[in-house]
């Protein structure tokens, strides 16, 4: 079993924006997904997928809610082979298409596995940055 390092960056927002996470190998990509997004204060009530090509609706990909019995986010981080020095993608909300850039920092073995944590967390991200300026006048009824 391992334990993974993973540098997360928001793309679009430059270098100065990130969370250093660690995970155990055992722990899912949800799990990962959920963890990145409580990380940067984020609600989590969308639709996202794993892109281990780093391009969006990509065939090599993992999703939250696969069509046609494509591969799952239901899987053991373990098991999709990752290696240091690595980046892959979450592409989160296919609304606002928030994508994380997440970078492969460290894999260590661990003997017992172990709740995530986040070790630096850098810079604010705001997931509706323009949410005060709605104005209930504009919604229809």
């Amino acid at each position: 079993m391992a334990r993974y390092t993973f540098k997360v960056y928001p793309a679009g927002q430059g270098r100065s924006i990130y969370r250093t996470i660690e995970i155990s190998g055992k722990d899912t990509l949800d799990r990962l997904c959920e963890f990145i997004i409580a990380s940067f204060d984020f609600i989590h009530e969308h639709l996202y997928e794993f892109c281990m090509d780093n391009r969006m609706y990509s065939d090599d990909r993992y999703q939250y809610d696969p069509e046609d019995g494509g591969p799952s986010t239901d899987i053991a981080i373990d098991n999709i082979k990752l290696v240091k020095g690595q980046n892959f993608s979450l592409h989160y909300d296919y609304g606002d298409d928030w994508m994380f850039t997440i970078h492969v920092q460290k894999i260590e073995n661990e003997s017992r596995r172990s709740d995530p944590r986040l070790i630096k967390s850098v810079g604010i991200l705001e997931q509706y940055p323009y949410w005060d300026e709605w104005d209930e006048e504009d919604e229809d009824y």
